[in-house]
């Protein structure tokens, strides 16, 4: 997704006639404490899915500057923290967004006026549904980014796989090779995304043509700061494309960067064979954990994830 530029000078805090309104503004470097002096914060944000807020400086992954608040009267009613990569110079998305009871517009406006225009990634315990405090929590969240103009556009189970869960066995039945030419992953990103579950693949292709979907796809995993040789397509006893997965390191650790069958190779649960060897590549290059997402509607993929030993640990809606 396209991201508008920062503004070269911090915006001012705004000047409200009421002095009763809420004021807002980004946060200084000194001011990680007040982010996170929002009362209840065991039922908010990414709190809600056990995570402190923390800058970069204090050894977390928020940057003051992509972080704003909403004060009356001196006390935080609203917050939003945007995240990237070490690297990037402009946020990839919105995951942390909270709103004090009763400050829904308050928070709806902190999101009109921040300069960043990409996805929101709300994170929640797996099955919060079911807990009312939670249940509330995550749809004053999202009542606020729908009232700033935003759009619900998927819900994902997210994962994590540890050793102690045991280690799939390989089924053997697909050959895997390395393919170093990035014009042939390109072609087969396009074959797997022109018959997709995927809701953000969907989307890009339908806006911005299929390219565009397997584009994001290839700049996605070349963002990662994993090796390129790990990227392997999968081929049949016949010597037929069967599809591809991409092992990867994202900044937070292993990660099932992507899985994806060809429509025509599909019906044959070929997706597991090629999450079992995603998972096992991973494993012997030491990974420790692997973290894992995908559409709660991909009923097969969540199956296969069920099959391979993965719990869902996390539940996360994405609104744009």
């Amino acid at each position: 997704m396209a991201v508008p530029p920062a503004p070269s000078v911090p915006p001012a805090p705004s000047t409200p006639a009421d002095p009763t309104a809420p004021v807002f503004r980004q946060l200084t470097d000194s001011e990680a404490p007040l982010f996170r002096s929002l009362p209840d914060a065991g039922l908010v944000g990414r709190a809600i899915a056990g995570v402190e807020y923390r800058t970069v400086a204090e050894g977390g992954d928020y940057r003051p500057e992509w972080s704003w608040v909403a004060l009356r009267d001196g006390v935080v009613v609203a917050r939003a923290a945007w995240w990237g990569g070490p690297d990037d110079r402009e946020p990839l998305l919105l995951n942390w967004f909270d709103v004090a009871d009763g400050e829904d517009e308050a928070g709806a406006e902190l999101l009109r006026r921040a300069p960043w225009n990409v996805e929101y990634e709300l994170i929640a315990p797996a099955g919060w549904r079911d807990d009312p405090a939670l249940r509330k929590a995550v749809e004053s969240r999202t009542d606020a980014a729908r009232a700033a103009g935003m759009k619900p556009l998927v819900e994902r189970f997210q994962y994590r796989w540890t050793p102690d869960l045991g280690l799939p066995e390989r089924p053997g039945r697909l050959e895997f090779r390395p393919e170093p030419d990035d014009d042939v992953i390109f072609d087969v990103l396009r074959r797997v995304h022109s018959a997709t579950l995927d809701a953000h693949a969907s989307r890009t292709s339908d806006e911005e043509g299929l390219d565009r979907a397997a584009q994001e796809e290839l700049d996605f995993f070349r963002w990662c700061p994993s090796p390129r040789e790990w990227w392997q397509l999968a081929y049949d006893p016949a010597g037929e494309l069967v599809g591809i997965h991409v092992p990867a390191h994202n900044p937070s650790g292993p990660c099932v960067g992507f899985i994806g069958v060809v429509p025509e190779q599909r019906g044959h649960g070929y997706a597991y064979d090629l999450l079992v060897e995603c998972t096992n590549v991973l494993a012997e290059n030491g990974a420790e954990f692997i973290a894992a997402g995908t559409d709660q509607g991909n009923f097969p993929m969540a199956a296969h994830f069920t099959r391979a030993g993965y719990p869902v640990v996390q539940e996360r809606i994405n609104l744009v």
